[in-house]
């Protein structure tokens, strides 16, 4: 099996992000399988593979790149690089393209586990191509109903934090991908193949849910042979599939349900992304830091340490850290709601928060609407 050494130090800096590449990615590969997760997926599939197919029909250099790199237990390295949370479609892929071809090759050809067909040895352009292929993949097939597949995942997000902050990371760990489980001792299992164990102690793991994979994949950033002190923590990723992922087979539409845990309304989607949506006065984030303005000002309305995590792309560890701070300094206030402990802003939170202006208090307004919404007044919540 495929196991990582890591410390608690590792999990603690880990958290999950939302990437475009990897949704890309993993649209590329349902493609290029033609295989279908869901009816709604199937109807997506249907809509999007006779493009793709005509599009390597006239282009078999990059229609034999695809093969090479999708390996039967292997994909080639440089076509997943790891992300870093944050970031455009654009920012990523241009890691993809800026791969060396010495690099493409090497990668390609493990993948394949032998050598190169003929049509792709010795090319320089393999990194460009693959980056065009997925652009082209992202701008006809994701990117129109991006913000709809960025609803699931961020629903994705919200549900594995509150089973994370209820039962531990080896649960979480355990319910997240196919062969993935904590085998104790700080080893992570992350497959089933039979691969080397990785030490990663002191590393940065990100967890990045895609919707259409039944699988996901691993992937890690090499070190540089000579680090500098401010490269930061070396990054290692597990690309997980989504899940309770629902299908409107008449539109092709995924939709987002009720999340994995029990009392959690999928209408905290729209309250997370309301609060995403809520700006930092500079004054403020100059006053407390801007994380931990980031937080006070979310907490206009109720929210969760795994809503927090699940907004904010924090840490666990940094999001309680900042709520400890807040807390002994009586900004913010705690009240337990069944399961779920609330944070919520206090009077005197509030008074600091909208004396640095309106623009906050409108973002407010728009979180506490959402919340209503859901037919939940400011001292009720699902469970989270």
């Amino acid at each position: 099996m495929g196991w990582w050494q890591v410390n608690a130090d590792t999990l603690a800096g880990s958290r999950f992000v939302l990437s475009p590449l990897a949704e890309t990615f993993a649209c590329l590969k349902a493609l290029h399988v033609r295989s279908a997760a869901h009816p709604g997926e199937r109807v997506w599939l249907d809509a999007h593979l006779p493009g793709y197919e005509q599009r390597l029909a006239s282009d078999p250099v990059t229609a034999a790149l695809v093969r090479a790199g999708f390996g039967r237990e292997w994909i080639a390295d440089f076509l997943t690089p790891t992300p870093r949370g944050d970031e455009d479609f654009a920012t990523e892929v241009a890691r993809v393209r800026g791969a060396s071809p010495e690099a493409a090759r090497a990668h390609l050809a493990v993948a394949l586990r032998g050598p190169l067909p003929a049509v792709l040895r010795d090319r320089d352009d393999l990194p460009v191509r693959a980056a065009e292929l997925l652009t082209h993949v992202w701008t006809e097939a994701v990117r129109p109903d991006w913000h709809r597949r960025r609803r699931v995942l961020e629903a994705d997000v919200v549900a594995r934090t509150a089973r994370l902050s209820q039962e531990g990371w080896a649960s979480a760990l355990g319910a997240m991908r196919p062969g993935m489980r904590w085998l104790g001792e700080n080893r992570l299992q992350v497959n089933l193949h039979e691969y080397p164990p990785r030490e990663i102690s002191g590393a940065r793991i990100v967890f990045v849910p895609v919707t259409p994979q039944r699988h996901g994949w691993v992937s890690w950033d090499e070190p540089p042979q000579c680090p500098h002190p401010d490269t930061g923590p070396h990054r290692y990723g597990v690309v997980y599939p989504c899940s309770g992922v629902l299908a409107d087979a008449r539109h092709g539409h995924t939709t987002t349900p009720a999340s994995d845990t029990p009392d959690t309304p999928d209408i905290h989607v729209a309250s997370v992304a309301a609060a995403a949506a809520v700006s930092v006065p500079g004054s403020l984030a100059r006053l407390l830091g801007g994380a931990r303005a980031r937080v006070l000002v979310l907490l206009g309305s109720p929210m969760s340490t795994s809503q927090l995590v699940a907004v904010t792309g924090q840490g666990l560890g940094s999001v309680g850290r900042h709520l400890k701070l807040l807390l002994d300094a009586r900004l913010v206030g705690r009240r337990r709601s069944g399961r779920s402990v609330l944070y919520f802003r206090t009077a005197e939170g509030d008074v600091l928060v909208e004396a640095q202006g309106t623009q906050v208090a409108r973002g407010t307004q728009v979180a506490r609407a959402a919340q209503v919404a859901r037919g939940a007044g400011p001292g009720s919540a699902g469970r989270s």
